[in-house]
Parts: structure tokens; C-alpha cells; sequence
């Protein structure tokens, strides 16, 4: 078999079924109380159907492709990325968490990659269903695979919907998750000065 082939494959295996998102909505539309055929709802299901093919880009996406490793002039400090924005939906309720993500990493034998890669996994990692703790790893996991770096270190400060709009019922309140891989882990000293840069100090 091909290797185009095998690559047609596994895209055929990860494209949204629309037809199933369109039927899904209708019956959830209905056994909410509502009806589908009012003027509001009629385009309704098919709107839905195609939010998911953005909000869900990231389903079957290995995200650790999407860096592209450089090589740079011996550079072996810190780089880090701030405030990145992401939108996610939570598994449990389907109800979205957003935030912003803080990535740093230090690079290990000149391989380095473009910042805008470092926001494209925390994207495809957040473009699919989701828990924070999971996307917090996920995004470390994939920077650690693909550059092989001393060390990475990723937070994430996000609010949820799950939370704010239903059960506890607390609007505001945020979560702060973190993973530390490497360097960042072993050397306190490390540690502390990337956490300065992300408050700012």
C-alpha cells in the first residue's frame, strides 16, 4: 500500500459524519421540548454541523507534526509563549473551557521551531473533546516528542462553562493546571525564573 494512500485513509477515518451531527441535533432539539421546524431552529442542526468541523479540527491529529524542528544559533535559553487563547470543550458536559496557555521549553542540540507551532499544538490539542488536566499533558507531551528539548513547561488558566453556568454555579472562578517535563522538573532555579517571566516579574 502506498503511502498516499495510507495518508487518504487516515484522513477518510477522521472527517466529520455530518449527516449523524444534523439527525443528532434534530432529536436533541426535540427531546429538549423544542421544535426543529420553527423558523429559528430549521437551519439549526446543519449550523451545528458545520461548527464541528472547526471545533473539533484536532480529533485524530497528531499535533506533534505540526512543529517544524530548526536549527538555531546555539541557543539554549528559555523561550517561552504567553497568553496563548484557546477554546476547548469539556468531555463531561460538553460545555466549553477556554483560557489562555503559557509554553516554554529550552532547546536541546540548536533544534528550536517557529513560535506560531507552539500555538498550533495548544489549538489542535484544544480542538477536540477535552479535560484541562489532559490538555495541559498533551501539549508538553507533543513539544517534548517532537524537539526533544531539556526541558518543557506548560500552565493553563481557563474558566468553565460546567462550572459557572450550571451545578456549583460560580462565574469567575478559574482553574490553573500545570506540567513540568526535564529540566524544569529537576532544577528548581529553572523553574522559578520561567514562572517569573509568565507573571511578568
Amino acid at each position: 500500500m502506498s503511502q498516499k494512500t495510507k495518508s487518504s485513509e487516515k484522513k477518510e477515518l477522521h472527517l466529520i459524519d455530518k449527516k449523524k451531527i444534523v439527525e443528532s441535533v434534530r432529536l436533541f432539539l426535540e427531546g429538549i421540548g423544542e421544535d426543529p421546524t420553527r423558523d429559528g431552529l430549521l437551519d439549526t442542526p446543519e449550523r451545528v454541523a458545520e461548527m464541528c468541523e472547526e471545533i473539533y479540527e484536532g480529533i485524530g491529529k497528531d499535533s506533534h507534526t505540526e512543529i517544524k524542528v530548526l536549527k538555531s544559533e546555539k541557543y539554549d535559553e528559555i523561550v517561552l509563549l504567553k497568553d496563548i487563547p484557546f477554546y476547548s470543550i469539556c468531555e463531561h458536559h460538553l460545555l466549553p473551557f477556554s483560557g489562555v496557555a503559557h509554553v516554554a521549553y529550552i532547546p536541546q542540540g540548536n533544534r528550536v521551531t517557529g513560535i506560531s507551532k507552539l500555538a498550533r499544538v495548544v489549538e489542535l490539542e484544544a480542538k477536540r473533546l477535552q479535560v484541562q488536566e489532559r490538555l495541559t499533558t498533551d501539549i508538553a507531551e507533543s513539544i517534548m516528542k517532537a524537539l526533544k528539548p531539556k526541558g518543557v513547561l506548560t500552565i493553563i488558566e481557563a474558566e468553565h462553562l460546567c462550572m459557572t453556568m450550571r451545578g456549583i454555579k460560580k462565574p469567575g472562578t478559574r482553574v490553573h493546571t500545570s506540567v513540568v517535563r526535564g529540566i524544569f522538573r529537576d532544577n528548581p532555579a529553572t523553574r522559578a525564573e520561567v514562572m517569573s517571566l509568565i507573571k511578568g516579574h
